[in-house]
């Protein structure tokens, strides 16, 4: 299970000193982001410039379990859930301080990013993340 750590700052947060909601949808997207970093080597940013394979999302959900603030890193895990024939599903799970403070589930549709039409994921993509694959719990 690939984990990502994010800084949460001051400036992540609300009036009432937590982390403003639309934040979290953000950090787990940037965990997101760094799976495929770490996993093919290519970020989003490369992904669609480099490769012409883009993920843009169809569905995103998340359960708050407890208020994340700047007193402890974010210790985010995130892990490939489903591949499907044009489709993957990703499991984002954040903790701080050994505590669940949300945990999200996010699909994304492969497309040909110049034309912007739905594809199979290419073969080496499929090849990374089907050992990768488990259950979301």
């Amino acid at each position: 299970m690939f984990e990502h750590e994010i800084r949460v700052t001051w400036g992540d947060c609300d009036p009432a000193k937590i982390v403003y909601t639309g934040r979290l949808p953000w950090f787990a997207l940037d965990a997101i982001n760094a799976w495929w970093e770490h996993h093919l080597g290519d970020d989003w940013y490369r992904m669609e410039l480099d490769r012409n394979v883009g993920t843009p999302f169809v569905h995103m959900s998340l359960n708050f379990r407890s208020p994340v603030t700047p007193r402890h890193r974010l210790k985010l895990k995130v892990w490939p859930t489903k591949l499907g024939e044009t489709s993957i599903g990703f499991h984002v799970d954040a903790y701080q301080d050994g505590k669940l403070c949300f945990e999200g589930d996010f699909v994304n549709v492969f497309i040909v990013a110049k034309e912007f039409r739905k594809a199979p994921p290419p073969q080496d993509i499929r090849d990374i993340v089907t050992p990768l694959l488990r259950p979301a719990k």
